[in-house]
């Protein structure tokens, strides 16, 4: 309904955000890190928004991008975790470190966030490993040339770490004959596509 707001900042405490537009003063609820990285108030700002309705409640939550506002909508599909909850996580970890800490299964690290406890935190692992965006520095290779294949394979279900290493290793052991003279990028993206496909479905 509402994809953002932007107006004149009013307000900003804790976890909570005022901003004057079209003559009305908007109170929405937002994660610590992201309300940080707001301008000042009395200054211009945009925030994006996510509104929490039901019968006895009606609560407009933002973020200061339209990442953090995805995570906090993936973050949702976990059990036991609530618009408040997710709130409170994302005010307790920036966005790479969460992304990371997720595809590298680091409990120890999620479990340093305030208010999030080890079975959450295991829960969130198993459901949102894979489903951002942090790839692992180990596999530049794989992560910078081939980020477009490595999207692609992500889309079609598999891991995103997992397709790094499937594309790291379908081109350390391309044979030179599967090369021949004036072969295309395009071309080598694609042998190099259908060799990891053939490394993710025999792991």
């Amino acid at each position: 309904m509402f994809n953002s707001i932007r107006g004149i900042i009013s307000e900003k405490s804790g976890e909570t955000l005022c901003i004057f537009t079209g003559g009305l003063e908007w109170e929405i609820s937002m994660p610590a890190t992201d309300l940080a990285r707001l301008p000042a108030a009395g200054e211009d700002g945009r925030v994006f928004t996510w509104l929490y309705h039901r019968e006895d409640l009606m609560k407009l939550y933002g973020f200061a991008d339209e990442k953090r506002r995805n995570t906090f909508l993936e973050l949702l599909k976990v059990e036991g975790i609530g618009p408040k909850g997710a709130v409170k996580i994302l005010g307790g970890i920036g966005q790479e470190d969460l992304e990371r800490a997720l595809e590298t299964e680091d409990l120890g690290r999620l479990e340093a966030v305030p208010g999030l406890g080890k079975k959450t935190a295991q829960k969130m692992i198993l459901a949102l490993k894979g489903k951002l965006t942090w790839a692992p520095a180990a596999h530049p290779q794989a992560a910078a040339p081939y980020g477009e294949l490595v999207e692609a394979l992500a889309g079609m279900g598999y891991d995103r770490r997992a397709a790094a290493d499937a594309l790291a290793k379908a081109e350390a052991g391309l044979p030179k004959e599967a090369l021949p003279p004036g072969i295309s990028a395009g071309e080598k993206e694609a042998l190099l596509f259908k060799r990891a496909i053939v490394e993710l479905s025999s792991s």
